[in-house]
This record gives C-alpha cells, structure tokens and sequence, in this order.
C-alpha cells in the first residue's frame, strides 16, 4: 500500500493556504493521502523585532527542516523569499510549482495611492529591500517596521497605527483579499524580493519516492526564473540584513532579470540588469544570476 504522507507547515493563515493549496493539487493528481505537521518557527514565536536584528528569514524554517531531518515530515511547503541561499546538505529543493504574482502592494487607509501619500505618512513594513527603495521614491514619508501575519498588518493599518502597510500581493491574493490593495506596484518602482510569489517545496534528498512525486509539480518558467534571482541573492550573499531584490521574467526568447543592491543602512543603492537567451537550465539560469549580482556587488 502506497504511505500517507505528513507535510510541514507553519501555523499562519498564509502558510496554511498555501501548503493546503498545493496538497489539495497533490492529493487531486496524485490520490496520495496527507496530513499535517503544524510547526511553530522561531521567527513565528519573535513577532516584537525586525528580522533583520534576530536572525532573517531562516528562522522560518529552522523547525520544519527538524521534522523533515527527523522523519517527522516528508515535505514541506515553504514561501521561497523566505528560502536562504544554502539548505541543508541532506534536503534538496523537490520542486518550484507555477509562481503567483511577484508584485509589492500598497495598502492605505485612505485609500491614496503610493505617489498620493501626504508628507509625513507612516508607512508600516518591516523589509529592508521596501523602505530602501521606496524611500528613494518618497523621502518625505516615514517608514517604519510592522511585524506580524497579513491580518495583523491590515489590522494595524485600518486602526491608524499607520497609514499604509506594504504587502505582496501573492500573499493577498492567497488569502482571498486581492481587494484590498489600493495600488499593485509596478516592478520598476518596487523591485520584489528574490523568489517573491513563488513556493519551495522541499524535501529529504535520499528519499526517492516523495522527491520523485514532487517534481512532478515543477514549472519550469518559475523554476528558471527563481534560479536566476537566487543566483543574485547568492552572490551578493543577501539576507534580511542586506537590501537586495531581484525579478526575472520571460520576455520573448530571453530572460530579463534586473536586480538592486543596497548597503545593510539603505545607502549605496544600486541596480543593474541583463537580458540573456531563455536558460536550457535552472544551473545555466542560476549563473546569469551570479554574474549579475557581482556586478552589483563592486559596483
């Protein structure tokens, strides 16, 4: 008979849509049998600092790469912005399925666009890559750091706490509140984070079934795509206390990738971008990524 699995998650409402998204489309083409692992992350239990000051964004996998490693889970479904550039050498990166859209949103209680914000607004996101860039846009607003899942940041905002919040809209569109983005930033203004909108679905290396069945699920579009913006993040050896950003999209037979890099307080921004024929690969798209961010790095 043919094992149930056990997927890991995390506990938010995001993380739950997500991995319950990919399970449904699993069990649906599959007819495997899942069940859950609710996990609770470091960076879960530390909603009070800035991921900058405690560590990055690894420390929302820290705990559901345990269970994998234990055996207590046989997949997991992670955010990749959330993915560091280096995972442990016994698991491995079984698939990247079709990407949401990789776009920043703004979120205003009056309702004003991004460019409309009166002088002095506080705009709440905790992401160095946004309040480095958008400050550049608009250094007459105030930004400062807003923890917490999309309903908490939404709560914050329609109670005054702040005027607006910064969002993705993957994760709106997730949970069923596209409508309540006021703007969807262009990607000219709002560079996304590396991976942003796409999933990671990882599993243990030597396990050759459950690898097997995951990369079935692969979209290669998205996985050259991200492969080349990791490409940049691993070069510039970007995390959440360094402001860097990276988008590649399939234009015609090439793949367009632009990217920007900052010092760790928001100075030096830089950006640069390349146009190469599609990758045959996700290593050859991962090498225009690496010889992107170089430049970026001694520029």
């Amino acid at each position: 008979m043919t094992r149930a699995l056990v997927v890991a998650t995390r506990k938010s409402p995001l993380a739950l849509a997500q991995a319950r998204a990919f399970v449904a489309e699993l069990t649906q083409r599959s007819g495997r049998a899942v069940t859950e692992l609710l996990v609770t992350t470091t960076g879960d239990r530390i909603t009070d600092a800035p991921l900058a000051n405690i560590g990055g964004k690894g420390l929302f996998l820290k705990e559901i790469e345990e269970a994998l490693l234990d055996g207590r889970a046989d997949f997991a479904v992670h955010s990749m912005k959330d993915v560091p550039a280096e995972l442990a050498k016994e698991l491995v990166i079984a698939c990247v399925p079709k990407r949401e859209d990789p776009r920043d949103v703004l979120v205003s209680r009056s309702g004003a666009r991004f460019t409309e914000l009166p002088a002095g607004s506080v705009v709440g996101t905790s992401s160095l890559r946004r309040s480095t860039v958008l400050r550049e846009a608009r250094p007459d607003l105030t930004f400062v750091p807003v923890r917490g899942n999309v309903d908490t940041r939404l709560r914050k905002c329609a109670e005054g706490q702040v005027d607006a919040v910064i969002l993705a809209f993957a994760g709106l569109r997730r949970l069923g509140l596209a409508e309540k983005a006021t703007e969807v930033l262009d990607v000219a203004a709002c560079l996304p984070a590396v991976g942003q909108g796409a999933l990671a679905i990882e599993c243990r290396a030597a396990d050759d079934d459950v690898r097997s069945l995951l990369a079935s699920f692969a979209d290669e579009e998205t996985a050259r795509s991200v492969a080349a913006e990791r490409g940049v993040m691993t070069a510039v050896e970007g995390s959440c206390q360094v402001p860097v950003a990276a988008h590649a999209s399939h234009e015609g037979p090439d793949l367009w990738l632009r990217a920007l890099l900052a010092n760790s307080d928001g100075t030096g921004l830089r950006r640069n971008e390349v146009r190469v024929p599609w990758p045959a690969s996700d290593d050859e798209a991962f090498s225009a990524g690496v010889a992107l961010g170089r430049k970026l790095r001694v520029a």
